[in-house]
């Protein structure tokens, strides 16, 4: 049965059991605790802990799902995966376990022509949380299931959260003995690979404080309702259902990793067994490789781009993973854009979106793993250096410090270190590489837990929005009466604010735009009878809640209060100008590049925007001109700006274009600028025509990581001032010029022509003064037992290229037929600066450069390197540049 077979049939049962199928979320969720979707539950968690009423009784879903924490583990295991997807049933407050138990036991072992998984119910087990009698008592009295085959487990096991504070409760857990082939019999708590898990109830009743694993966490008491979060591993599922030995093997990741084995010239599975403790290291590899490559299209489809840190660093971490795996195999060209189209095909029958937006993936991708092959080379480049420093000390091991700088700095893979390492005959001191790790991922996780909180930021915001939602005016006033519902000062309730405090204001009813949707909050000011209040930041901890931090800057102000609220009204302006402008841009840029150069960001305030979109090149001057046309042609033309509320399914059908990675409720908010033209989901404040922006610059474009650009302009009165500054400039270079402003770009090039032809002929007449002292030094020329030598200080203030330059011409005045040897030493500002050259015959006869060098630059202080004819370096002493030629004639004279 596929995968997305195995799909349709999970939601199918739960649908004709009364739940409602709600799409799954997108993969980086709007949560201060996550990167990532973790776990099914996710997006139900305001529902579980009461903080919203659940539109729905009864849900179901398949959850997209990132899990990165057990990265190192994939491909070792059966059961670790980068990306998986969570099939979930969920109650709140209607059914408990009872229930729960029994459509899971229906769904798995109701025949396939049924409906059902077709699981032989001889060969399930199930495990229980330590004290969770009732649970027993319905697998053993209700569904029939042996007490041998029940098995009670402690906290580790059997009582789920996500890890950190929030809902959580004990659960049971359902397994599947795949027989003697897998392992050793005596259940779950002997052997996991045997007995592979592939569906856990959890029993959500309760709510959990911070701790430190697993087990240490205080559970604070009970939720509002007793509620059932469920989780069937698709993959797992997929796994019993195919008879294959693992996750790497199932329809959705095989034909990536059998692409993988056909490129590399690998047989998989040739030298491992049925366990995962029976594979081979190559196989490893190319299980790393399917996981990796399938959750890089998962995420780049759902918004994320490679970046160094956050959500883009995880992708990048995966691609390069992808990447390296496939090197340490053997293939050397560009693998994901052999790779990516399998991926795609693997997944586009469960998500279409990964074949229609197919172009942009790619793009991001391919330029992404291009980035990293230049970073290899750079890499390279660096260990090579360490290489010969090491050797001229006589050294065998690489410090662990400096892998760790290739790692983290240049992001080289230890892997690939250690093994150019074993090339060059050295080891590395993987003991100190791994204790840097270490460091490195204590200060990570201390700052994650720095970041994290319980969920919705604080109880006292809950306590605040269950008294109601704040009511938003602001699309149609910008002014309002209202009360002071709450003051927040150091995150507590407080009665009063007094002028010269910065405290935090809710509201009744505000006009006040909280930053959201890339539109930063407005200015402005409350005021009540005595008192002002300037506003500095709207923002919206909880759904439904909008907070005002102000500066009280007259008198005082309570709880309860009376205020009248006052947006500035220019700020508006320019603001909605901003945010329509961003719009425009974003349909200018679809309609000049295409339909693939989608929005991934935005950034919006009065006069100025930025917009970030998917693309893979720099943008040509004559495109950036392009866009900008279109822009402003869409402003003259007064397109009409709308506003509509429909269900998102109806959104979608339409074309309303989503912002990637944002969670959007089943009512959307769609904004159009002049019909199709621009159609998005926004809940942003907007113009009412399009001539309102008034003018649009664009000023600037550039990269802001692989396969993502940003373009930024001026709207409105900014983009005129900045025009006006452009001309201004324009004719205060005109007038420098005494040119006509049409005719500056001609002035300024022919001088630029004109600069470059005397900086050539500068650059010749120094080298020719450079060298005309060479005849000169190659008539000093000694006789040392055969070999001619120049060893001698040459002229003050000759460096680089150019010392290197006139010691090949003096090599080259020397008799070619008998061993030839020019040192030059030349000093410049302080500095030495040294180069020696070795003829072809001198290299016969055993004489070397860049031995030469490696003797007598530590005579210097300096130090430096090179090849066998042609070897430099700086540094040093130059008091001591007669000791360092003298070193040469003596080692001239023992060859």
């Amino acid at each position: 049965m596929r995968s997305a077979e195995i799909r349709r049939r999970f939601l199918a049962h739960f649908e004709a059991n009364g739940h409602t199928v709600v799409p799954s979320a997108p993969l980086p969720f709007d949560d201060p605790n996550l990167l990532f979707v973790n776990a099914g539950m996710v997006q139900f968690v305001p529902y579980f802990i009461g903080q919203q009423a659940a539109p729905w009784s009864r849900a179901t879903s398949v959850q997209k799902c990132i899990r990165t924490q057990d990265i190192e583990e994939v491909g070792k295991t059966t059961r670790h995966g980068t990306f998986f997807q969570m099939s979930g049933n969920f109650s709140f407050g209607d059914y408990f376990k009872e229930e729960a138990i029994k459509l899971a036991w229906a769904l798995s072992t109701n025949s396939v022509a049924d409906g059902g998984f077709g699981l032989d119910g001889e060969r399930i087990w199930a495990t229980v949380y330590l004290d969770d009698d009732e649970a027993i008592d319905i697998w053993h009295r209700v569904i029939g299931l042996p007490l041998d085959r029940i098995v009670r487990r402690g906290k580790a096991d059997n009582f789920w959260s996500m890890g950190i504070p929030g809902p959580c409760g004990p659960c049971s857990e359902l397994y599947y003995d795949r027989g003697p082939d897998y392992g050793n019999p005596g259940g779950p708590e002997v052997d996991e690979d045997r007995y592979m898990e592939f569906w856990n109830l959890v029993f959500m009743q309760n709510e959990r404080g911070a701790g430190t694993s697993k087990e240490d966490y205080p559970i604070l008491g009970e939720l509002p309702a007793k509620n059932i979060d469920t989780g069937m591993g698709m993959e797992r599922m997929a796994v019993l259902l195919q008879g294959v030995d693992n996750l790497y093997e199932i329809d959705e990741t095989k034909p990536i990793l059998d692409r993988a084995a056909e490129l590399t010239g690998k047989r998989y599975g040739a030298n491992s067994g049925h366990a995962a403790t029976q594979s081979d290291p190559d196989d490893v590899r190319l299980r790393v490789i399917a996981d990796h490559v399938r959750t890089a299209l998962m995420l780049i489809v759902d918004g994320v781009t490679p970046s160094n840190e956050g959500r883009g660093y995880v992708l990048r971490r995966i691609l390069r993973r992808a990447v390296r795996s496939m090197r340490l195999l053997g293939w050397e060209d560009r693998a994901l854009v052999e790779l990516m189209p399998v991926a795609r095909d693997c997944m586009s029958a469960s998500y279409p979106e990964v074949a229609t937006d197919f172009e942009r993936i790619a793009m991001i991708a391919y330029s992404e793993e291009d980035t990293f092959r230049r970073t290899l080379a750079a890499g390279t480049a660096i260990f090579e250096n360490a290489v010969s420093s090491l050797k001229q000390g006589n050294a065998h091991q690489l410090p662990g410090e400096q892998a760790f700088k290739l790692h983290d700095t240049f992001g080289f893979p230890i892997d690939l270190t250690l093994e150019m390492a074993a090339e060059q005959g050295l080891s590395v001191d993987t003991e100190a590489f791994h204790r840097l790790m270490t460091q490195q991922r204590e200060r990570a996780k201390a700052d994650a837990r720095a970041n994290k909180s319980a969920h919705g930021n604080s109880p006292v915001y809950r306590q605040l929005r269950d008294e109601g939602e704040t009511v938003f005016i602001g699309y149609t006033d910008l002014s309002n009466e209202t009360a002071v519902r709450g003051i927040v000062a150091d995150g507590e309730l407080t009665d009063r604010a007094k002028q010269g405090q910065i405290v935090e204001v809710v509201l009744d009813e505000t006009p006040f735009y909280a930053e959201s949707g890339g539109q930063i909050a407005d200015e402005g000011v409350i005021t009540a009878e005595g008192a002002q209040l300037r506003v500095l930041d709207v923002q919206k901890p909880l759904k439904g809640l909008i907070v005002h931090r102000v500066e009280v800057t007259e008198g005082e102000i309570g709880a309860g209060s009376v205020v009248h609220a006052q947006v500035d009204p220019e700020w508006r302006r320019s603001a909605r100008q901003a945010h329509s402008g961003t719009h425009v841009v974003h349909a200018a840029l679809r309609e000049v590049l295409g339909p693939s150069a989608l929005q991934s960001g935005s950034y919006n305030k009065p006069g100025y925007l930025r917009l970030d979109f998917a693309w893979g090149s720099a943008l040509s001057e004559v495109t950036r001109r392009d866009i900008e046309e279109v822009s402003n042609r869409a402003l003259r033309a007064d397109l009409p700006v709308s506003v509509q509320h429909m269900p998102l399914a109806r959104a979608r059908e339409i074309g309303a274009l989503a912002l990637f990675g944002e969670t959007y409720e089943t009512d959307v908010r769609v904004v159009e600028i002049g019909g199709p033209w621009s159609r998005e989901l926004c809940g942003g404040t907007h113009v009412d025509h399009s001539s309102q922006i008034g003018a649009l610059s664009i000023i600037g474009e550039a990269s802001v990581g692989a396969g993502v650009r940003r373009v930024e302009a001026f709207v409105g009165l900014e983009a005129l001032r900045y025009l006006a500054n452009e001309r201004a400039l324009l004719n205060s270079v005109s007038e420098t010029l005494k040119v006509p402003p049409a005719e500056v770009p001609d002035r300024v090039a022919s001088l630029v022509e004109r600069l470059r032809t005397l900086e050539k002929e500068l650059e010749r007449n120094r080298v020719s003064a450079v060298l005309a002292g060479a005849g000169q030094l190659a008539a000093q020329a000694q006789n040392v037992g055969g070999t001619h030598l120049v060893a001698v200080a040459a002229p003050a203030g000759i460096a680089g290229n150019d010392l290197r330059t006139l010691a090949l011409d003096i090599r080259g005045r020397l008799d070619a037929a008998a061993p030839a040897v020019v040192v030059l030493l030349s000093e410049v500002d302080g500095k030495l600066h040294f180069v020696a050259s070795v003829n072809q015959a001198g290299q016969q006869a055993g004489l070397s450069a860049g031995e030469l060098v490696k003797r007598f630059a530590p005579i210097l202080g300096a130090r430096g390197g090179g090849k066998a004819d042609l070897a430099q370096g700086a540094g040093g002493d130059p008091a001591k540049a007669a000791d360092a030629l003298a070193s040469v004639l003596a080692e001239v004279a023992t060859v």
